[in-house]
């Protein structure tokens, strides 16, 4: 069974450079655009827009790459 998030959940996940961690900010559950890329989302496997803690980044990522802290 997929861990579903919702916002407000902080969370890590792995980037380039290294392990990374935020609040979920949005939870998306049909196709969106988001830095010149459509991003495929579904109910069933949502994808999760999160900001960083240490910057002002924001990142999309499904919840398979997200580990609840």
């Amino acid at each position: 069974m997929k861990t579903k998030f919702k916002i407000g959940d902080h969370v890590c996940w792995s980037s380039e450079a290294g392990k990374v961690s935020g609040i979920i900010s949005k939870v998306h559950t049909k196709n969106f655009n988001y830095k010149g890329y459509t991003h495929h989302a579904t109910e069933d496997d949502p994808q999760y827009e999160i900001k960083s803690d240490k910057s002002d980044h924001v990142a999309a990522h499904k919840g398979s790459a997200l580990t609840k802290l």
